[in-house]
């Protein structure tokens, strides 16, 4: 077996773009949960769809890639809150400002 090593970049390249959605309902007081995520096709559409019903995105590679590691459903990990909530703050600041 040979094997190769890829940057994100290199990756992107080969693989396609990639999407996780995540889902978090602020009066429930639940962890956010992923509930979308994929490669390629896939993730070409679920960037569509968020366009269409104009759904903020976020690009952030690393936090991506983790969250194409977690099962759909499942509660975003303990870890990845900080991030998360870095990336909830600036949403919240753009409907702000628009």
């Amino acid at each position: 077996m040979i094997s190769k090593y890829y940057n994100h970049k290199n990756r992107r390249n080969m693989n396609g773009p990639t999407a996780a959605v995540i889902r978090y309902e602020e009066s429930e007081g639940k962890a956010p949960k992923v509930i979308a995520q994929g490669t390629g096709h896939l993730a070409t559409k679920i960037m569509e769809l968020a366009k269409e019903h104009n759904i903020t995105m976020q690009e952030d590679s690393s936090l991506v890639q983790s969250l194409l590691d977690i099962d759909l459903g499942e509660n975003v990990p303990p870890q990845l809150y900080s991030v998360i909530a870095e990336i909830l703050l600036f949403i919240e600041e753009m409907e702000n400002q628009y």
